[in-house]
């Protein structure tokens, strides 16, 4: 019987009847949510420029602009002594998009009222970081600044600050678990990446045919899709594994979104392909995504130094022994120094049986391996099976589990001390300093038993002492000299003692 019994929830998905309500509900639950959890709250607001304090949320308040009454979903106060900061939020769920006009109206509002920020969330995950996903009156943003933050975004901040980051009281935790687990819900709109776009399907069949043109209406679309599609894999992964993930573009890119769009289009006239690049902390390089759409297949991979020491064999073998859970179809290329493109490629499965199949050339040192995994391309623009957006997720996160999370970057041992040995007790450790030649060195023969050897080299002022090493054997002794007297050293004995 109870195991039909829902549990109560403080923030309950049952009663949701259409956007409006889904919006409604949403905002409350994030807002109260933001003034219940210290942590959380100072975490979301902190970006958009809002000090250290106590926080104030309301929803739907009403302001006049012109003879228009209008009701922004929210508004967030921070008071801090004297100081205090104020944005306006605007909340979309689901597939619903920001409308310009009505954020240029809260725009005005805040601008009047001396606000300081204008906050929209929504599920539109723009291509770049900090971009807004709606263009505005640039002429708005003088005196109040616009940002945007996604539901993928907002869920992956929650789960970070729970689970990994913690929070101080119990019940503030407890309140922020409810939060994520009505965020998680279906029926809340606000966890979606559901279309890759109008055009998707009319570029798809032009790159299939190859008379895909720049020129072509959406191909722009397109590839800015592309790039949210990584940035919410990213929020995806990061939520998994409890810490920022994040694409990566260079600095041009980020400076210029324009430039990013151009290059993807670029190289899905050129190629048919899609890709990008993810970022994930202390992993053993970035992972990379490919999106054939000629090939229908995506791929990712990560390339990864090669140790600095050892034979070629060897460094493949260090790779080897950090795959065990890789499948056998997982691709292996090697690089070596001073050699254009991979000097070998073979599947796992061939190079753990025979790891010189990656070694086209002993006498050069490998430098790179690249660990490649791929899988089939959906084709459908939406989600569910057979869709290109559920098709590169899957793969990403198999291959992290798979191969990524089991690199480790090699490093070199750190050099080891030198064992000293110790002073023999019968030298002097008392040797005047201007005797740098009975010095004892590291290099000097020392043996463990009563018949150690002790290589010194005495000094002319010592030639009366008695010489420490054994006698040698006698067929190394110097022949007597023709004349009847010993050559060497002993002919000046015998000379001394005429």
């Amino acid at each position: 019987m109870e195991e039909s019994w829902h549990e109560a929830r403080l923030i309950p998905t049952s009663g949701i009847n259409g956007a409006e309500e889904q919006e409604r509900r949403a905002t409350s639950a994030l807002l109260a949510v933001l003034s219940a959890v210290k942590e959380y709250g100072r975490a979301f607001v902190k970006p958009f420029g809002a000090p250290a304090g106590s926080i104030a949320c309301f929803i739907e308040v009403p302001f006049l602009l012109g003879e228009q009454r209008l009701y922004p979903d929210g508004l967030i106060r921070v008071e801090r002594g004297s100081k205090s900061w104020t944005a306006l939020v605007e909340v979309k769920t689901g597939p619903n998009k920001l409308a310009a006009e009505q954020l240029e109206n809260y725009l005005d509002i805040a601008r009047n009222e001396g606000f300081d920020a204008v906050i929209t969330i929504s599920n539109e995950i723009p291509a770049v970081s900090g971009q807004h996903p709606t263009t505005v009156d640039k002429r708005k943003l003088r005196k109040v600044t616009l940002h945007h933050v996604s539901w993928s975004k907002v869920l992956a901040d929650a789960v970070l600050q729970k689970e990994f980051r913690g929070v101080a009281d119990p019940e503030q935790a407890w309140i922020l678990g409810e939060l994520i687990r009505y965020l998680e819900h279906r029926k809340s709109g606000a966890l979606e990446f559901e279309d890759m776009g109008e055009s998707w399907v009319s570029i798809r069949e032009a790159v299939a045919a190859g008379t895909l043109r720049r020129t072509d209406k959406g191909i722009a679309e397109i590839a800015a899709r592309f790039d949210a599609l990584l940035r919410y894999t990213s929020l995806q992964l990061g939520r998994k594994l409890g810490t920022e993930v994040v694409p990566v573009l260079s600095r041009k890119e980020t400076a210029d979104p324009r430039l990013r769009i151009q290059a993807l289009t670029e190289s899905l006239c050129r190629s048919g392909t899609l890709a990008g690049t993810i970022r994930i902390p202390d992993t053993a390089g970035h992972l990379v995504v490919t999106a054939d759409l000629r090939a229908s297949q995506v791929t990712c991979h990560v390339d990864v130094d090669a140790p600095r020491e050892g034979r070629p064999t060897t460094r493949v073998n260090w790779l080897v022994r950090q795959l065990k859970k890789a499948p056998g179809d997982t691709r292996i290329e090697a690089f070596a120094s001073h050699a254009r493109g991979s000097s070998a490629a073979e599947l796992l499965s061939t190079v753990r049986e025979t790891p010189a199949t990656l070694v086209a050339d002993a006498s050069k040192e490998l430098r790179t391996f690249r660990v490649a995994a791929s899988a089939t391309l959906g084709a459908k623009r939406g989600r569910g099976r057979g869709a290109f957006i559920d098709s590169v997720l899957t793969t990403v996160d198999c291959f992290y589990a798979d191969v990524l999370g089991s690199l480790r970057a090699w490093s070199a041992a750190p050099p080891k001390l030198r064992e000293a040995h110790p002073t023999p007790p019968d030298v002097d450790e008392e040797i005047p300093l201007t005797l740098t030649s009975a010095d004892y060195s590291s290099q000097d023969a020392i043996q463990d038993d009563d018949d150690r050897e002790i290589t010194t080299h005495p000094s002319p002022s010592d030639a009366s002492q008695p010489d420490v090493a054994p006698r040698p054997p006698d067929h190394l002794v110097a022949a007597p000299a023709a004349d009847g007297y010993m050559s060497g050293h002993g002919a000046e004995e015998r000379a001394s003692g005429d």
